[in-house]
């Protein structure tokens, strides 16, 4: 077995060969070693990638906007990825993001989930009937089967997710209340033996 070492090495080369730059060869590394680390195929889709790459106009981003469409090639979701990062705590104040052909959205995912841990905020990611679920760049969780990830996602949708609890402030209090029952309570000599009590000033 491949340790996520030698995956992110010989990823970081073999995106400096097709044509990327050595920083950019970075990131993809970093994303790819995720990707394996999370249980998804990053190595198979990035070899997949890498074999159309040069016979394939794939279309890059500048400034991400609301909506984003481009002409009739698909976006490189690595470029868009890296700019994702770059712009994501102007861009989640936009709320949700639309993308209109992406391909390999797969690899979209590290830079996404990355990006969750910039801003502190959970993202959702939708195509087709396809969901995922980053968490702070702790996990990510899917309804999409490991073994049928699409070349092309036609309509992507990022949603920045705002921050709350998922139970109700009655569960909460109810909780609380039994926490409560581990307080110490506060007696004369808990107060005397407390820190500094009992301490004179000499000077």
């Amino acid at each position: 077995m491949k340790s996520l070492s030698e995956i992110e090495t010989t990823s970081k080369r073999a995106s400096r060969a097709v044509g990327f730059s050595w920083g950019i060869a970075e990131e993809i590394a970093k994303g790819v070693r995720l990707l394996e680390l999370f249980g998804f195929p990053g190595i198979k889709i990035l070899n997949q990638y890498y074999k159309l790459i040069n016979k394939k106009n794939f279309e890059n981003l500048s400034v991400i906007k609301k909506n984003n469409k481009l002409n009739k090639q698909s976006i490189c979701p690595i470029n868009l990825g890296v700019r994702i990062l770059d712009q994501v705590t102007t861009i989640e104040k936009l709320k949700k993001i639309t993308f209109y052909k992406i391909a390999f959205p797969i690899l979209l995912l590290p830079f996404l989930s990355r990006s969750s841990d910039i801003i502190g905020k959970k993202i959702l990611l939708k195509f087709e009937k396809n969901t995922f679920l980053l968490n702070f760049n702790v996990n990510i969780s899917t309804n999409l089967s490991v073994k049928k990830f699409p070349v092309l996602a036609k309509k992507v949708e990022i949603t920045f997710l705002e921050n709350k609890d998922n139970f109700t402030e009655k569960e909460w209090k109810a909780l609380y209340k039994l926490s409560e029952n581990t307080f110490v309570e506060e007696t004369e000599s808990l107060k005397q033996g407390a820190a500094g009590a009992g301490l004179t000033d000499n000077d």
